[in-house]
């Protein structure tokens, strides 16, 4: 029989065995944390200020960036992942989402790979396109007076681009409210959202090839008397030359400035777009049309809460899709 001191000796050999002393592995180590809020604080921590930055100087010199960076979160989330895919560059076997017709009018795309480049100089290889977008459309809402939206990260980038199935996804100005209310229904926007979103019509421009089947071969009866002498001024010619540059704003009050001012025109009649006007009209949004037009606050909740929501549409992330190095091309062509 081991004598006590025996035993002893073994037990102490087996406790400081490496063995025994290694930790355990977490259960959710190396697991997908999806996204999160500041996702790069720890592999690039400048890389949200970076993007601020960024956005701030490019609207300074320009503008309109504001407007791209707003449209560019709606027409690359809403097309079945947010994942950068509305900037990647046509190949000679596909057709690219930004080149379509649903995208006339989509621009500054240059300015995106700006701030790709800023955020490289920083930290290469690590923050995603898709971030990158997200992220400089909530900086550009800022940027127009709009509310200021926590938005999470850790999204990375597609390596196609999906025009063939935009018209699946992408609600048109000309389809019924319905079919609005159903498409953003499938991402999990409910209806006060699905107003709030369109409240985005409060800043930029509409081009005239957009809206002259209101005014052409006859005027809209549900238009603003007042307004159409405006678009019709804006748009004089039924078959507008494509290469002029002719557009009507979609607000004349505060052209610049996301407000709720939106609201007010179209239960006014002066929305410019078939979707306004049913907005303002249809028994199921109207009401929150009239509570937004009202409460600027009650429209910049619902805005935010939309936008988020938006931001998340089925995005790739953990080991899906890639980090491109440079936004309109996959990396496997870079």
């Amino acid at each position: 029989m081991a004598s006590p001191a025996f035993l002893f000796v073994v037990l102490l050999s087996l406790i400081s065995s490496p063995l025994l002393l290694k930790p355990a592995v977490a259960e959710n180590e190396g697991q997908d944390p999806g996204l999160v809020m500041n996702f790069y604080r720890d592999s690039c921590p400048q890389a949200e200020d970076i993007v601020k930055e960024q956005v701030k100087l490019l609207y300074k010199r320009h503008k309109n960036t504001a407007f791209s960076w707003l449209r560019n979160i709606f027409h690359d989330c809403a097309v079945e992942s947010c994942d950068a895919s509305l900037l990647l560059d046509s190949t000679r076997r596909t057709l690219s989402e930004k080149e379509t017709d649903r995208s006339f009018g989509l621009r500054n795309f240059r300015y995106l790979d700006t701030i790709k480049e800023a955020v490289e100089r920083e930290c290469p290889g690590v923050v995603s396109c898709s971030d990158i977008l997200v992220l400089s459309a909530r900086d550009g809402i800022v940027a127009l007076g709009g509310p200021y939206i926590p938005l999470k990260t850790g999204r990375r980038d597609g390596r196609r681009s999906r025009s063939d199935v935009i018209e699946q996804y992408l609600p048109d100005h000309n389809e019924s409210i319905s079919v609005v209310l159903d498409r953003f229904g499938a991402m999990g926007i409910d209806t006060p959202g699905v107003v709030a979103l369109l409240g985005a019509h409060s800043v930029g421009r509409t081009h005239c090839v957009k809206l002259v089947h209101r005014l052409y071969p006859e005027v809209s009866p549900e238009l603003n008397p007042d307004h159409v002498e405006h678009m019709l001024h804006k748009c004089p010619d039924s078959i507008p030359d494509p290469k002029a540059v002719q557009y009507v704003r979609n607000d004349r009050g505060t052209p610049m400035v996301l407000d709720n001012n939106y609201y007010r025109n179209i239960l006014d009649n002066k929305g410019l777009l078939i979707v306004d006007h049913q907005l303002a009209y249809d028994p199921r949004t109207r009401p929150f049309v009239k509570k937004m037009a009202k409460s600027q606050d009650y429209f910049f909740k619902e805005f935010g809460r939309a936008i988020a929501i938006l931001s998340e549409n089925n995005p790739l992330t953990g080991s899906k899709g890639e980090i491109r190095k440079q936004c309109s091309v996959a990396n496997k062509l870079h």
